[in-house]
């Protein structure tokens, strides 16, 4: 039986098995390559996306779960103030090297300055801890979203 589901902002009718992982039905069904799979098995991060505003890792939750809910992925990220600002610092501070863990750094970034728009450092640490990042660009992502949030940028503005 088809499922629908809600993904940045656009109604999607998929028939898939229930099972199937949303990172599967977003890359493999629908063409969207930005989510990346990394572990398979949500430690990493590299597929995150949003689900309801709330980070949440693509490869371990199951279409079906999904009915109702808001799904948000990287493609529509520069359309929110927080994510176009986010996008800019990550440039500024020359964030990326191998660039794969990315997609997920920055979904996960936004949707913790949506939550709280000036972490303290200990709490941009603890909320970026679940993502891994193989080139260890740690310091420069901390820094891009240390600038975002010194910059006072709203996810209303």
């Amino acid at each position: 039986m088809p499922t629908k589901l809600t993904i940045n902002g656009e109604t999607r009718e998929l028939d898939v098995p229930d099972d199937m992982p949303l990172l599967w039905a977003l890359r493999g069904e629908l063409g969207m390559v930005g989510t990346k799979f990394g572990c398979g098995v949500g430690l990493c991060g590299a597929c995150t996306v949003h689900v309801d505003g709330v980070a949440t890792r693509s490869c371990s939750t199951p279409v079906s779960s999904l009915a109702g809910k808001q799904v948000s992925t990287i493609e529509s990220l520069a359309e929110s103030p927080v994510g176009r600002a986010l996008q800019q610092a990550w440039l500024d501070a020359d964030v990326m090297q191998c660039g794969y863990c990315q997609a997920g750094q920055l979904m996960n970034a936004t949707a913790l300055l949506a939550k709280n728009p000036s972490p303290a450092s200990d709490e941009i640490t603890s909320a970026m801890a679940g993502n891994i990042c193989r080139c260890a660009c740690y310091k420069r992502i901390h820094a891009a979203i240390a600038e975002v949030a010194a910059n006072g940028v709203s996810a209303d503005a």
